[in-house]
């Protein structure tokens, strides 16, 4: 068992520290350190390493070790230079707690919406466009049914759908403030000699869409949501199947609201995103992210949001933890952080509180007072992104998706030629009553047609032979409850219209 110990020198004896020890990689990392940096290694036992530290107190405190992944790695990332090893491993205080996390590593891999991605054949990213994927048949089905959900929740809480365009003038996002703080991440191109960007947010268009008329207080909030696609450049080294790309379509919504209606509207919303994840099993929590280093307005303005903020969580008796620093540049912001079947955490859903664009834009609505006064505006999204909740909700639910989303809902397997005019005759029947129904009457052997269904992940499996012909009815699997045994057709269709009205999970 190694004590830590902490060796701090000048930069001089730093160097010639590393130097003794023939560590010319450490020679360099100090040479671009500052000139009057105070140099520090952490010692423990014969090893010994550069570091801001700290490292553990003592090697007793590490009970449980394993080494993960061994791969390649240019040395400080870059091609020019030599290719080292990076060994890469991971400790836990007890073996219990390394295997629990070791087995959920496993069942990751078995879940990655990638892999899963592929079997199903719901998307794709191909070479020509790294970082925009496709979508195929099956994953727009599951995409349209998340939009039609979304459609149907906002229009009954008194949103109002907009589109806005994907390019926009140049001088548009030096207005919005995201030229200053975003524009390392934007897309540019140019139109009859002016320059334009592709929008990287739907903020923009959705101020234009607002000042394109006079407001009153009367009308006011004003709910204007929109499922917009939005280009962001990402590096090609973080870009991650659904999970992180370069195009993707946020569930956005602007809200313009009097300041007195800000609490109110804040306590809504956080309603209605509690009110979606319930539906998908999610349990979450919520982070309030502060002011950042780079930010627009000024302290009053900044206070007044975060405090408004805060009174919505104490009204809604929501825990919460403060990250310091973490807001967007023109407001601070709740992030509701999704946890899935495995444990892991996801930022999706965010209220952003807003009073630098109203100013930007020079927003107004007319008050009561018969004068020009500026609304605020909350940004809100919920999926956050159409395709990482898709990412998400593929990997939470490992494929097997809940009925209503399923984008095959039903598969109908014969046992042999001879019931193939039925099944067609049932699959015509299924369909009609709005269900997604596949139909396999090949000439093969059950078994191989329902481990086939069974590694599609379709929702439910009916199989046909002669006593279910003679029966009116179907020998029924489902990829969650397993054999359901035989169940007459009428019957089978109504569990089903009724799993997909309550949106079952």
């Amino acid at each position: 068992m190694e004590q830590e110990e902490i060796i701090s020198l000048p930069r001089e004896e730093a160097l010639q520290y590393v130097k003794d020890r023939n560590e010319d990689y450490k020679v360099e990392l100090i040479n671009g350190l500052p000139e009057d940096a105070t140099i520090s290694f952490y010692k423990q036992g014969k090893f010994v390493d550069l570091c801001a530290g700290p490292h553990m107190d003592s090697t007793g405190q590490i009970k449980a070790i394993k080494l993960t992944n061994v791969a390649g790695a240019y040395w400080r990332g870059d091609v020019k230079n030599k290719m080292l090893q990076r060994v890469y491993g991971t400790s836990f205080p007890s073996q219990a707690e390394l295997d629990e996390y070791l087995a959920k590593i496993e069942e990751a891999k078995k879940r990655d919406h990638r892999k899963i991605g592929k079997e199903m054949d719901l998307f794709t990213i191909m070479e020509k466009g790294p970082g925009f994927p496709f979508f195929m048949p099956k994953g727009m089905i599951l995409r349209n049914e998340l939009e039609k959900f979304w459609r149907e929740e906002h229009y009954k809480r008194g949103y109002q759908e907009i589109r806005t365009p994907l390019i926009l003038n140049e001088q548009l996002w030096k207005t919005s403030g995201h030229w200053d703080h975003y524009k390392d991440n934007m897309y540019f191109t140019e139109i009859d000699e002016t320059p334009f960007a592709i929008k990287p947010m739907n903020c923009s268009g959705a101020m234009l869409s607002y000042k394109r008329t006079m407001h009153s207080y009367k009308d006011l909030p004003i709910r204007l949501g929109e499922m917009g696609q939005v280009h962001r450049h990402e590096l090609s080294g973080a870009l991650h199947g659904l999970m992180r790309v370069r195009t993707f379509t946020q569930d956005d919504a602007h809200i313009f609201m009097l300041p007195e209606q800000v609490t109110d509207e804040i306590v809504v919303v956080a309603k209605f995103i509690d009110y979606v994840y319930k539906k998908f099993d999610f349990k979450y929590h919520v982070e309030l992210s502060t002011r950042p280093e780079d930010s627009m307005g000024s302290d009053e303005d900044w206070e007044l949001a975060e405090n408004a903020l805060k009174e919505a969580m104490a009204q809604l008796d929501v825990p919460y933890v403060v990250n310091e620093g973490d807001g967007a540049f023109y407001g601070p912001k709740l992030d509701f952080h999704l946890e899935d079947s495995l444990g892991r955490t996801w930022q999706c859903g965010t209220i952003q509180l807003d009073m630098q664009m109203p100013q930007r834009f020079d927003l107004t609505y007319v008050g009561s007072d018969n004068q020009k006064h500026r609304p605020i505006i909350i940004h809100r999204v919920i999926f956050g992104s159409i395709e990482r909740f898709i990412g998400i909700l593929t990997e939470h639910f490992a494929g097997k998706f809940p009925l209503w989303l399923a984008p095959v809902q039903v598969k109908l397997l014969t046992v042999a030629p001879a019931f193939e005019e039925y099944a067609k005759a049932l699959r015509d029947k299924l369909q009609a009553e709005g269900l997604r129904v596949e139909l396999d009457i090949r000439n093969e052997k059950i078994g191989y047609k329902l481990r086939e269904a069974r590694n599609e992940r379709v929702s439910y499996i009916g199989v046909i032979g002669e006593r279910e012909m003679e029966g009116n009815s179907l020998s029924v699997r489902s990829n969650k409850r397993g054999d359901l045994g035989e169940i007459k057709v009428d019957e089978f269709i109504a569990n089903l219209k009724e799993e997909i009205a309550e949106k079952r999970v």
